[in-house]
């Protein structure tokens, strides 16, 4: 019986990859982002811009599997403006853009990372609309959910770079955005 359980420990040790018990995505991490944003807001006017930011999150390994929870907050250069008439303009921005949610990934070799995320976000969008007879100044914030995917690099013990794909719905309004990061984990 003895021998019997001392190969079945070295057999589940062998068929376990060593980067797995190494846990290289595990532990708090911060990053910077950027990349390029498209959105279908009313006030941006189906527009291109760039998307930039920060990111704080939490990523525990188990065996190949990694499950993280993350937030972030982004702002974006999206900010148009047409003249209607000789006297009348409107102008729409987006601001700031706020994320919380998870993810879950799975090691593809010891230093990469394939996941997928999924949460709640809210963007701050503004309205001015200036005309003879009438005249609106505003802002507002409109919540929904974002998912996305994308893959993580390990450049060093605690440096990695990301790149992910990730699509928000606000209700009916819509954003695409393509982002890369480079990160430090503690």
């Amino acid at each position: 019986m003895r021998t019997l359980t001392l190969i079945t420990l070295a057999a589940s040790a062998a068929a376990s990859p060593a980067f797995a018990q190494d846990a290289p995505f595990n532990g708090p991490r911060v990053e910077i982002i950027a990349g390029w944003d498209h959105s279908n807001l009313p006030t941006a006017d189906m527009s291109d811009g760039l998307t930039y930011g920060g990111a704080i999150g939490y990523d525990v390994q188990r065996g190949n599997t990694v499950f993280g929870v993350e937030s972030e907050i982004t702002g974006s250069t999206i900010d148009r403006g047409h003249q209607i008439t000789p006297d009348t303009s409107i102008r729409g921005a987006i601001g700031r853009d706020l994320y919380v949610g998870g993810r879950v990934g799975v090691a593809v070799a010891p230093n990469t990372l394939i996941y997928a995320k999924g949460g709640y976000t809210n963007v701050r969008s503004y309205l001015d609309y200036h005309s003879p007879t009438f005249n609106q100044d505003g802002s507002g914030i409109q919540g929904g959910y974002r998912v996305g995917a994308g893959a993580e690099v390990k450049l060093t013990e605690k440096t990695y770079i990301r790149s992910e794909y990730r699509y928000s719905d606000y209700g009916g309004n819509d954003r695409h955005q393509v982002v890369g990061g480079v990160g430090i984990r503690f």
